[in-house]
C-alpha cells in the first residue's frame, strides 16, 4: 500500500482498532463477495480471534451477516459510501454529463477516484444496450490494471509515483495485465504527456476501456472519467478517435464547473 501507516505511538489520536475494522470491511472485493474467518483473517494478517470479533461486531451492527460459516457485506454498508459521495459537489456535476456521455456513445460510462492501490468507481451511466459492463458504484479495482487507475496515478507527485511502486503487487488477472514496475511507470508517465490511458483486456477478457483526467481549477486531478465497453464492439481506434474526442469535451465540461 502506498505512503505509510500512521502508528498509535506516533499518534495518539490514531485509533488502531478502528483502522483494523476498516481493513475487515476492505477485505470483501467482487472477486471475494463472500469468505470464512480464516479467509478474513489471512485476507487482513489479523489472528483468527482478532477477526472473529470485528466480522461478529459489523454483524451486529447490521453491516455484515453470516450463515454461520461464510460471511459477506450486507447493503446497508451502501450507506457508508453514499454519505460521502453525497457530501461531493462534484458528483452533482458530473453525473448529468455522462448520462449524456453514455447517450451519445451507447456505451457505459463511469467515473473513478484513487483510494490508496485502488481505483474506485463513484457515479455510473449505464447504456441501453443488452450488453453493458458489470461495474457498479462502489467498485473498487486494481488501479495498475485499468484506465482510470493509471489516469489517477499520473496525478501523482514523484514521491508519491514512487511510494505506489515501492509498495503495490502488481497482480496479473489476464495474460495481457502488465505486472513490470518498470513497464507500468513508462506507461503512467506516457499517460501524462498525452492526458488519456487506454487499457485493452489487462482486467478481464473481452474488455476494453478509455479513461481521461477530470481536473480542477488549479489543474489538479479529482478524478478520472472513463468509457467501458466489450472489445468486440469497440476497437482500439475507435477508442483514440470517436470516443476520446467526446471523452476529453465531457471531461472538460465537468472541470469547468468545478471550484
Amino acid at each position: 500500500m502506498a505512503g505509510s501507516a500512521v502508528s498509535e505511538s506516533e499518534n495518539g489520536d490514531y485509533v488502531s482498532s478502528f483502522a483494523r475494522g476498516l481493513e475487515v470491511i476492505r477485505a470483501f472485493t467482487r472477486a471475494k463477495p463472500s469468505m470464512t474467518l480464516s479467509e478474513v483473517a489471512d485476507r487482513t494478517d489479523m489472528h483468527r480471534a482478532a477477526a472473529r470479533r470485528f466480522l461478529l461486531t459489523l454483524v451486529r451492527e447490521g453491516y455484515v451477516e453470516t450463515n454461520g460459516r461464510y460471511f459477506r457485506l450486507r447493503p446497508k454498508i451502501l450507506e457508508l459510501g453514499f454519505t460521502a459521495l453525497s457530501s461531493m459537489d462534484i458528483w452533482d456535476v458530473a453525473q448529468p454529463v455522462l448520462n449524456d456521455l453514455s447517450e451519445k456513445l451507447s456505451e457505459s460510462c463511469f467515473a473513478a477516484v484513487l483510494d490508496g492501490d485502488s481505483a474506485v468507481y463513484v457515479a455510473r451511466a449505464a447504456s441501453r444496450r443488452v450488453m453493458n459492463v458489470g461495474i457498479n458504484v462502489g467498485s473498487r479495482v486494481a488501479a495498475h490494471a485499468v484506465s482510470t487507475g493509471r489516469v489517477l496515478l499520473s496525478g501523482l507527485g514523484e514521491r508519491e509515483l514512487d511510494d505506489y511502486l515501492a509498495g503495490v503487487k502488481l497482480a496479473k488477472f489476464t495474460p495481457s495485465t502488465v505486472t513490470s514496475k518498470v513497464k507500468l511507470r513508462s506507461i503512467i508517465e506516457e499517460t501524462r504527456r498525452q492526458g488519456w490511458s487506454i487499457v485493452d483486456q489487462e482486467l478481464e477478457a473481452g474488455l476494453r476501456a478509455i479513461s481521461v483526467p477530470i481536473r480542477d481549477r488549479s489543474g489538479t486531478i479529482k478524478a478520472a472519467l472513463n468509457v467501458c465497453c466489450p472489445s468486440a464492439r469497440v476497437t482500439p481506434d475507435e477508442m483514440r478517435t470517436r470516443v476520446l474526442t467526446e471523452l476529453m469535451d465531457s471531461a472538460q465540461r465537468i472541470s469547468l464547473a468545478l471550484p
